[in-house]
């Protein structure tokens, strides 16, 4: 599929709605980069913890905001996360971590120094193909919001908290569900960039489509946008798919 060379797929949505393997595998299909904005909060808290920051204080975080030196590849096969040259990879996803990125991450210090990285990477200049995949939870409503396609992934709390169970080696659902959802309402409830569904965006729901099928949609909503097609409208899509309102 030919897609223009410095498309800009943006991906936003809630936790567990499967927009890391969405995104992976749709950057792959189409031969673009990826970023995961999401891993880089959670680089910037493992920091934090690492250099004895109280997370929960937000004059302390935003105090060392600057000092962690941050690289992500973006390579979708093989994503990287650096913190001041370590592979912090399995790192950023402990559970002493978990339970830390939402305060960090609505510390509004961290945000515009994670916001002014992501466009560097985001903008075609950065790399040799600017085309790029971006998921996180404000990249179409305030990080990049020309993105070609602003796409915004959500499932039913029940299917997000079964998934993520699944993902962390069959952890409480029911425990699950309630931490995933009290992310929901900090990320939707912060006061700088909340969790919200960006002006022409696409809203696609996950709750009953595979994996391979949400990837299809998305595959497919940008090779309209290549061809200058207008956004689906909820009538015409497929199923689980419409546009922001």
């Amino acid at each position: 599929m030919d897609v223009p060379v410095n498309v800009v797929v943006a991906v936003d949505g809630t936790s567990g709605s499967g927009k890391s393997s969405t995104c992976r595998a749709v950057a792959v299909r189409l031969g673009l980069r990826y970023l995961d904005t999401g891993a880089q909060y959670r680089a910037v808290t493992w920091w934090m913890l690492h250099h004895g920051v109280d997370v929960h204080d937000p004059a302390a975080v935003a105090a060392r905001a600057a000092e962690p030196v941050l690289a992500s590849g973006t390579d979708p096969l093989a994503p990287t996360i650096t913190v001041d040259g370590r592979d912090v990879s399995v790192e950023i996803r402990s559970d002493e971590v978990n339970g830390a990125v939402s305060p960090v991450s609505a510390v509004p210090e961290v945000r515009a120094r994670l916001v002014d990285l992501q466009r560097e990477i985001i903008a075609p200049a950065a790399g040799p193909r600017g085309g790029i995949v971006v998921e996180g939870r404000d990249i179409g409503s305030v990080v990049w919001p020309q993105a070609d396609l602003k796409v915004y992934l959500t499932a039913d709390p029940a299917a997000r908290a079964a998934r993520r169970a699944l993902e962390n080696g069959g952890a409480d659902v029911t425990a699950t569900r309630e931490s995933l959802l009290a992310r929901d309402r900090i990320d939707s409830g912060r006061a700088v960039a909340p969790l919200t569904m960006a002006d022409g965006a696409v809203h696609v729901d996950s709750t009953e489509l595979t994996l391979d099928e949400v990837v299809d949609v998305v595959v497919g909503l940008v090779a309209r946008r290549g061809q200058g097609a207008g956004p689906e409208s909820p009538r015409h899509a497929p199923h689980g798919v419409g546009e922001a309102r």
